[in-house]
């Protein structure tokens, strides 16, 4: 598996983003956080986590 095709829990997120584990699901659920489910086990992809930062870091720049 390729670090592009990498899954995180939600619990690495909530540490690499330093947030509450109740806003990582709001933005799995409001969709600014593409996520998959597998089994009952939720995963997000490293690349939508890259992407969400990007597009946030865009945003406070302009």
């Amino acid at each position: 598996m390729t670090a592009d095709a990498e899954l995180l829990t939600v619990p690495e997120v909530m540490a690499r983003l330093k947030i509450s584990r109740s806003t990582v699901y709001d933005l799995i659920r409001t969709r600014q956080l593409p996520s998959l489910t597998i089994g009952r086990a939720r995963r997000i992809p490293t690349h939508a986590l890259t992407t969400y930062i990007h597009h946030h870091l865009e945003q406070e720049a302009a």
